[in-house]
């Protein structure tokens, strides 16, 4: 089948992106590296031993980011709905984080040890109706922050991609009740045009607050 002319331009500015080139220089899966390196960069998020949970993993951009910051004292738990070749370091659990059974095995994965940093990566697949995707984004959003209230210990940060819509301020609003602080941060490597923003959100205040 023929590619329509709009997915052509997208190959060829996908291809000029220096990000796209960095990412293949540099050896990390994904463009999307470089904006969790710029998060922690600012907000010291990533540090030696810890436990972090990488929802929507694929790639494996942001779960290489990881594990090189926290070494391999560290574990990360990644999950997604799509494949993604191994990484030393890294568990991964394929399959769809909205169902039950999924939700089960990354909770296994974690087994009892406290998790300092849950990191959001997920979108849905989008079909270019606003009306459509934004609830789809903010449920996915809504979901990893009830996996925070599961699995995150006090003090520990979250990090989550969110779209910039309906359902956007009440996120907001959820999560400066259960953080100290949270930041709305767009770094470089997102693409200008998209509403994608990363909320950062940094001492959990615990499940009790």
């Amino acid at each position: 089948m023929a590619r329509s002319k709009s997915s052509h331009r997208w190959l060829q500015e996908h291809e000029k992106d220096r990000f796209v080139q960095k990412s293949r220089q540099d050896g990390y899966r994904s463009r999307a590296s470089y904006k969790l390196m710029a998060l922690d960069d600012k907000d010291r998020l990533l540090k030696p031993g810890m436990t972090v949970v990488d929802l929507g993993a694929a790639p494996g951009g942001w779960s290489q980011v990881a594990m090189e910051r926290i070494g391999h004292h560290g574990r990360v738990i990644g999950s997604d709905i799509l494949a993604m070749d191994s990484i030393a370091g890294v568990e991964f659990v394929q399959g769809d984080f909205t169902e039950e059974a999924v939700l089960e095995e990354i909770r296994a994965a974690i087994g009892e040890q406290p998790v300092d940093l849950v990191l959001s990566d997920m979108a849905p697949n989008m079909s270019g109706m606003k009306d459509i995707d934004q609830p789809r984004a903010m449920f996915l959003v809504e979901l990893a922050v009830d996996m925070v209230g599961e699995v995150l210990k006090p003090g520990g940060n979250f990090v989550a991609k969110v779209f910039q819509g309906e359902g956007f301020d009440a996120l907001l609003l959820e999560l400066r009740k259960l953080f100290q602080s949270v930041a709305v941060r767009k770094p470089e490597a997102s693409r200008a045009r998209s509403r994608e923003v990363y909320l950062v959100a940094k001492g959990y205040r615990g499940s009790g607050n």
